[in-house]
């Protein structure tokens, strides 16, 4: 078929069925030109090697239900281990699900804040009941929790218990709210030594998300670009105000340098 019968097609499609349009403008290689007209043809995003952040309290991942929508196992080791490097870790998120990620950093946490859309919220934008209340469904009993609701996109930052120490941005991961997202993190929640972690910076730990990394570009102060990272095995990329480690440029397909063990218990969770 001839590139423009393509044309006419799709064209044809989004008339019909105008919300296509999205997968359009969402499409990765697009993105990937935006960010290269936003950084310069040659910039490349650094990777650090998920090892050498791997603290022993990160060693293990619980809890994790491998189910849609949450992180990999390596996501939530990484946050556990970054956390484990401040003695009384203040810990902040925005996006939580399930909650498996504010669950496993917890118990290592002096104390976590979540940040969410209300039940009422999500219903109002036309989502499932059952998923509603499946927000939070690992950290609604955690002590050391405090769950704040509202839109991060017209939220007070300022209101909250601020400065943190780690901070997860795992909300809407659209280009303008990550934008908003970062930008208020960087503005109300942090200190010099604060790290600043932002999932699904990638599809996968090999291919980058291009419209999330032009997003946190755009939203971090640009004396500060030289400080993030994509880390390697994860989703994530990572401002990390302190490192001294330098980065590098893996070339797609990786050969895999390390390999993990995976030691699976299973437990019955509480109804």
């Amino acid at each position: 078929m001839s590139k423009l019968k393509k044309a006419i097609q799709i064209f044809k499609a989004v008339l019909r069925k105008p919300y296509l349009l999205n997968h359009v403008l969402e499409d990765n290689d697009l993105w990937h030109e935006n960010f290269r007209k936003l950084k310069g043809p040659d910039f490349k995003v650094p990777t650090l090697a998920f090892e050498t952040l791997l603290t022993e309290q990160g060693k293990t991942v619980s809890p994790f239900s491998f189910l849609d929508g949450g992180s990999l196992p390596t996501d939530l080791a990484l946050l556990k281990s970054l956390a484990s490097t401040f003695s009384q870790c203040n810990y902040f998120e925005i996006g939580t699900w399930r909650g498996e990620s504010v669950a496993n950093v917890a118990p290592i946490a002096q104390h976590c804040t979540t940040l969410n859309l209300s039940k009422a919220e999500m219903l109002n934008l036309g989502w499932a009941e059952r998923y509603a209340d499946l927000h939070g469904f690992y950290s609604n009993h955690l002590d050391n929790v405090a769950q704040v609701t509202g839109n991060s996109l017209n939220y007070d930052f300022s209101k909250l218990n601020g400065p943190f120490d780690l901070i997860f941005i795992d909300g809407d991961h659209h280009h303008d709210a990550v934008v908003s997202d970062t930008k208020n993190v960087f503005k109300h929640l942090i200190h010099d030594k604060t790290i600043v972690v932002w999932h699904d910076a990638a599809f996968t730990p090999e291919k980058l998300r291009f419209e999330v990394l032009s997003a946190i570009y755009r939203g971090v102060p640009e004396e500060y670009h030289n400080n993030i990272f994509h880390v390697s095995n994860t989703q994530c990329a990572v401002f990390l105000p302190q490192n001294t480690q330098p980065g590098y440029y893996p070339e797609f397909p990786q050969k895999p340098e390390i390999a993990f063990s995976l030691n699976m218990t299973i437990n019955k969770t509480k109804a």
